[in-house]
C-alpha cells in the first residue's frame, strides 16, 4: 500500500474514492494503516476521498433504483431477497436505516437502490446519504489509523485475511447445514 501511494501520489486518493464508490472497507483500513505507520497517506485527504466516493456510489444506486429498480429486481431473485429485507428495515427504521446500512453485511449493495424504489425524495436521501457516508468514512479511516499504529499494516492484513476466511467458512458451513436440513430457513430468517 505504501508503494502504491508513493508511486501514484494524488491519483491514489482518486483510486480510494473509486474503490469506496463500490465498497472499500478493507482498502480504507489498509490505506489508513499505511498512513499511520509510514506517513505516505494523509488521513484527511483519504477521509474526504472515500467520503465523496461512498456518497457518489450510493447516490448512483439510488438513482438507478428510482429509475429501473423494480424491473431489475424481478430478473434477479437473490438480489430481490436482499432488497425485501432492506425494504423491511427502511420501513421500520426510516432515516436510521439510511444512516447505518453501510455497516450491514449483505444489504449495502441494494439499500440505496431500495430507497429509490420506495420513492424516497431525492433531496432527503442525498442529505442522509451525505451524513452516513461521512460517518462510514470517518469510522474506517479512524479504525485503520488506530489499528495501523497498534498492529502495523502487515499484521492488519493478516487480521483482515483471517476474518475474511472465517466469514467465508461460516457462510459455507451455513449453506451445508441448510442443505442437510432440506433448504428450510431457520426460525430467525
Amino acid at each position: 500500500m505504501e508503494e502504491f501511494w508513493e508511486h501514484w501520489g494524488a491519483l491514489a486518493y482518486v483510486a480510494a474514492a473509486m474503490w469506496a464508490f463500490f465498497e472499500g472497507e478493507t482498502f480504507v483500513l489498509v490505506a489508513a494503516a499505511a498512513g499511520a505507520t509510514s506517513g505516505v497517506v494523509d488521513p484527511w485527504i483519504l477521509l474526504g476521498s472515500v467520503w465523496l466516493g461512498s456518497f457518489a456510489g450510493d447516490q448512483t444506486w439510488f438513482t438507478l433504483g428510482k429509475r429501473w429498480g423494480s424491473k431489475v429486481l424481478l430478473r434477479f431473485p437473490r438480489a430481490n431477497r436482499h432488497a425485501e429485507r432492506a425494504k423491511e428495515l427502511l420501513d421500520r427504521y426510516g432515516p436510521l436505516f439510511i444512516l447505518s446500512f453501510r455497516f450491514l453485511y449483505g444489504i449495502r449493495n441494494v439499500a440505496a437502490a431500495v430507497c429509490g424504489i420506495a420513492g424516497m425524495p431525492r433531496r432527503r436521501f442525498a442529505l442522509l446519504n451525505f451524513i452516513a457516508a461521512g460517518v462510514w468514512a470517518s469510522s474506517f479511516v479512524a479504525a485503520g489509523w488506530f489499528l495501523g499504529n497498534l498492529l502495523g499494516p502487515t499484521n492488519l492484513l493478516w487480521l483482515l485475511g483471517g476474518l475474511a476466511i472465517t466469514i467465508v467458512g461460516i457462510l459455507l458451513l451455513r449453506q451445508v447445514w441448510r442443505r442437510r436440513r432440506g433448504g428450510q430457513p431457520s426460525a430467525g430468517e
